[in-house]
């Protein structure tokens, strides 16, 4: 073994991946000087210094948060025991009662508003529905392959997510599925029985969805536009009621509307602007005025008219003041970290840990790419936060927990694997020591 891979060995064992903390570090970095300097519009009313200290504040609650659980080994029993189990569990209460009294922020119902502060259940679903799938497929493997009745359990529950995920964006109920097929796919599922999934995917959307327009049809009434500060309502969106006095958007009308006029756009360029597509024609101005190399940190033109540039079209501002190179260098980070997560899992010798970490990867590379796909125009309108870069404290919080869980794993695997020892066979309980079927490196090999 060469020097370098003895540093890198020596690293792992004591601190995890050091690319992984790379990756974090870098993008704490850039969620500090992009986040201040998309916050224009909040800055006339919050006062020059309070949009970053609300940032800085929530990356740190989220840096002490992966700091104690990155410690622990992955297969401690009480870790595995609040994080599965315990987190569904919440996760689905907060879900149920999102949809029933939830707030209403920026046109769909979402939020859960308590003393302070808001919390997205949409954000702790993604981290919920990786511990749960790990389980799940962890307990149902046979052969090197995931029993038919794992398989069902695995999609029973993403559906059921997604379901009561659905009232506040297709976006979230599309990552679910996302999250879910790369799982299956570690996990060692066949190519045959992903397929099945993924034709009861969309056999189900399209009960819900049947589902929601026929409800939506009956229920809806108009209310106008501008019925609350938090609402931000576009033209083809349809208002209506949450069994009180809040007004929320029909999503239901706003997704077919959207896709309709993204699918028969004649051009992307010269798209004339109107009240209905305002936020994607100014992001893409914005990125147009970056050109190759950007306007330079903190000169963003568009930034002060454009809605929620802090959040949803935050890559829109990293493009316009880095340039196309410092929007592909973003790109290549969260692809990167991708990356280093599907080594470290070809690594483990049990499933459950090559599942978790490729689960919690997947939930960030794909909400990334979602966030990009959305700002660039590939995809329909719908919001989705940029991780660890975008304001918003459910989100930073979630994705530092999942950088912690990897953390965790790359140290604890880099353990086991130097000492050669059987500590994971010995802490994890019996229904979960399956093989990691892809597993690449055997005992005590590291490199």
């Amino acid at each position: 073994m060469s020097e370098k891979a003895k540093r890198y060995e020596e690293m792992s064992r004591k601190y995890g991946d050091p690319w992984i903390w790379g990756i974090y570090f870098t993008l704490i970095f850039l969620s500090i000087i992009e986040s201040y300097s998309a916050s224009s519009r909040e800055v006339a009313t919050a006062g020059v210094y309070m949009p970053i200290i609300k940032q800085v504040v929530f990356l740190a609650i989220g840096g002490l948060l992966l700091y104690v659980i990155y410690r622990v080994d992955y297969n401690n029993k009480t870790l595995l025991a609040i994080m599965i189990p315990g987190l569904g569990l919440v996760t689905l209460l907060c879900l149920v009662y999102v949809r029933l009294f939830g707030e209403v922020v920026n046109g769909a119902q979402r939020a859960i508003t308590l003393p302070g502060f808001t919390i997205q259940p949409a954000e702790l679903a993604k981290l919920s529905i990786v511990t749960l799938l790990a389980y799940i497929l962890a307990r149902n493997q046979k052969n090197k392959d995931v029993k038919t009745t794992g398989m069902v359990e695995a999609a029973s529950v993403v559906a059921v997510f997604g379901f009561l995920l659905l009232q506040s964006g297709l976006t979230n109920t599309l990552l679910l599925m996302c999250i879910s097929g790369s799982m299956m796919l570690i996990g060692g599922a066949r190519l045959k029985r992903i397929g099945y999934v993924l034709l009861a995917y969309i056999v189900l959307f399209g009960v819900f969805w049947v589902i929601k327009n026929h409800n939506d049809n009956q229920e809806a009434t108009l209310n106008g536009p501008g019925a609350t500060s938090e609402l931000i309502v576009q033209e083809g969106d349809t208002l209506g009621t949450t069994g009180g006095d809040k007004p929320v958007v029909n999503r239901q009308s706003t997704w077919k509307n959207r896709i309709l006029d993204w699918w028969h756009s004649d051009s992307l360029v010269y798209k004339p602007i109107t009240s209905k597509n305002t936020q994607e024609m100014i992001s893409r101005m914005a990125q147009a005025h970056g050109g190759i190399t950007g306007v330079g940190l903190g000169n963003s033109r568009e930034c002060s008219r454009l809605p929620l540039a802090f959040s949803d079209y935050i890559y829109s501002i990293i493009v316009e003041e880095m340039g196309l190179i410092g929007g592909v260098c973003v790109l290549i980070l969260y692809l990167w970290l991708l990356a280093r997560a599907a080594m470290i899992a070809r690594r483990c010798r049990r499933v459950l840990p090559a599942l978790l970490i490729i689960g919690m990867a997947s939930m960030v590379a794909f909400q990334a790419l979602f966030h990009m796909a959305i700002n660039v125009g590939v995809f329909p309108v719908s919001g989705q936060p940029l991780p660890l870069i975008s304001k918003g404290g459910t989100s930073i919080i979630v994705t530092s927990v999942a950088f912690a869980i990897m953390l965790s794993i790359s140290r604890t695997i880099a353990n086991q694997n130097s000492k050669n020892n059987k500590t994971e066979e010995a802490q994890l309980p019996d229904d979960l020591r399956a093989e990691n079927p892809t597993q690449m490196i055997r005992e005590n090999e590291w490199k």
